[in-house]
């Protein structure tokens, strides 16, 4: 619905291919060939608003939106390039558009989806978080409570499954929590926000980026608390802003016990995400579906001393 192109690149073929060489990524939309455009809208950006990745090898193109059915046009780009490339001269130069995983190119598909089909429901919800985002980004890093999360690395990340082409974790340590002074529910999911926002930048895919969560429950009992309130702050927080992006979550180690007051606690969570939960208290599971080496995990110590071996943000956000 916002893409500004007919076509959108899907994937890169293996091996160092020409659409490698010229730093073509997954996710890129055509929006013309040899200076012809084959736009679905006309672009919403000023040029001055645009980075320019080609450097020299740039040409203009007319920006021309083509006012043909969506089958038709795309088969007017397929006839274009086929053309060119039969002709062999001049070659085939291909402009496209680059959009992060939050512009509406990317978002509005997962927020349809978040919505089963319901489009002025859709609508409403991505109004709804751009409104939020105007509100609440770029986050204030020196707030006090803010930094004390960061050293205390109650909020950090995990990323070992790039090899096994699974998302990173946002890492969330309750005993920690539990044991700060005057903890405040608001910096916290300030700061579960700010990893959110940098994993999900990183995705290779912007049309379909994924993290996962993983709480540690280690040292938490019932009677302890497990921050039912924090938990539902950060899920109002996430479900209606970052639809779809949610790979799995999971709490560990938490007992048979512990696991079923925590399922009753967190009722408030609909049905569809409450499917991708993970609440056992069976290490060999959590590696499993976290693509974590459980041998590595028991040579760290467990899982926090095996999320600070591998944190990869957080470090550089601490002011001194």
């Amino acid at each position: 619905m916002f893409s500004p192109g007919f076509a959108q690149i899907g994937r890169l073929l293996d091996g160092e291919t020409v659409a490698r060489q010229s730093g073509v990524e997954v996710g890129d939309v055509i929006v013309a060939v040899n200076g012809s455009g084959f736009r679905r809208f006309a672009s919403e950006f000023d040029e001055k608003e645009v980075t320019n990745l080609s450097k020299d090898s740039h040409i203009p193109n007319d920006n021309i939106v083509l006012h043909l059915g969506r089958g038709e046009a795309y088969d007017a780009l397929l006839m274009k390039i086929k053309t060119i490339k039969t002709a062999g001269s001049p070659p085939l130069v291909l402009s496209l558009e680059r959009y992060a995983w939050d512009a509406k190119v990317n978002s509005w598909p997962r927020f349809l989806a978040a919505r089963e089909g319901d489009v002025p429901a859709a609508m409403k919800l991505l109004q709804d978080h751009e409104n939020w985002k105007t509100q609440n980004l770029p986050m204030d890093l020196t707030r006090d409570g803010l930094q004390e999360v960061l050293r205390l690395k109650a909020v950090a990340e995990i990323d070992v499954g790039e090899m096994k082409n699974l998302p990173p974790a946002v890492y969330v340590n309750f005993t920690k929590l539990q044991a700060m002074n005057g903890m405040s529910f608001d910096d916290v999911c300030k700061v579960f926000v700010i990893f959110t926002e940098l994993m999900l930048a990183r995705s290779k895919d912007p049309r379909n980026p994924k993290i996962c969560q993983f709480i540690d429950m280690t040292d938490v009992s019932v009677s302890g608390g497990v921050q039912v309130e924090l938990l539902r702050k950060i899920y109002e927080i996430f479900e209606p802003n970052y639809p779809e992006t949610l790979s799995k979550l999971v709490m560990y180690p938490v007992s048979t016990m512990l696991a079923t007051t925590i399922r009753t606690l967190l009722k408030f969570v609909n049905e569809t995400t409450q499917k991708k939960f993970i609440i056992t208290s069976d290490l060999p599971e959590v590696c499993k579906e976290m693509g974590w080496d459980l041998e590595e995990v028991e040579s760290c110590g467990g899982v926090t001393q095996f999320m600070h071996k591998h944190e990869e943000l957080g470090a550089d956000m601490i002011l001194e």
